[in-house]
C-alpha cells in the first residue's frame, strides 16, 4: 500500500491533535514547532488570550531572523532558532512553558531545537 502525501498530511495531523489534547490550557504558554522540508519555526503561544508572545524562525532575511550564516546545516539552524527562542523568552519573563512537537516525532531538528532551548535556560 502506497501512502500519499495527503495521507501523510492528515496522520500529522491527527498526530498533531492528540498531542494538544494532552497539554491543557491556561497554566502555562505553549511553545509550538513547525518544521516544514527547508525551515523551522517556533513560537510561544499564549492559549488563554489567543496570542503568540515570542516568534522565532530560520529563514535568512526576515525579521527577526534566528539564522545570520547562510550555510548552516538544518540541524544547526534548528539549534540556533531554539536558543533565541529562549533567550526572547527570558526577555518577556516566561521561563516555563508546555512543549507542542506539533504532531512530529521528537527526533533530528524538533529534537535539535528542543535541547538547545533547554540549555538556553527554558523549561519543559
Amino acid at each position: 500500500m502506497e501512502i500519499t502525501a495527503s495521507r501523510k498530511r492528515s496522520q500529522l495531523k491527527i498526530r498533531a491533535r492528540r498531542t494538544r489534547a494532552g497539554i491543557g490550557r491556561g497554566s502555562r504558554p505553549r511553545f509550538s514547532v513547525f518544521r516544514s522540508g527547508r525551515h523551522i519555526y517556533a513560537q510561544i503561544i499564549d492559549d488563554a488570550r489567543g496570542h503568540t508572545i515570542v516568534s522565532v524562525h530560520d529563514i535568512v532575511g526576515g525579521k527577526g531572523e534566528a539564522k545570520k550564516k547562510k550555510h548552516l546545516t538544518p540541524m544547526a539552524a534548528a539549534a540556533v532558532v531554539g536558543e533565541t527562542i529562549a533567550k526572547k523568552a527570558a526577555e518577556k519573563d516566561i521561563s516555563s512553558v508546555i512543549f507542542d512537537r506539533g504532531g512530529y516525532k521528537y527526533h533530528g531538528r524538533v529534537k535539535a531545537l528542543a535541547e538547545a532551548a533547554r540549555k538556553a535556560g527554558l523549561k519543559f
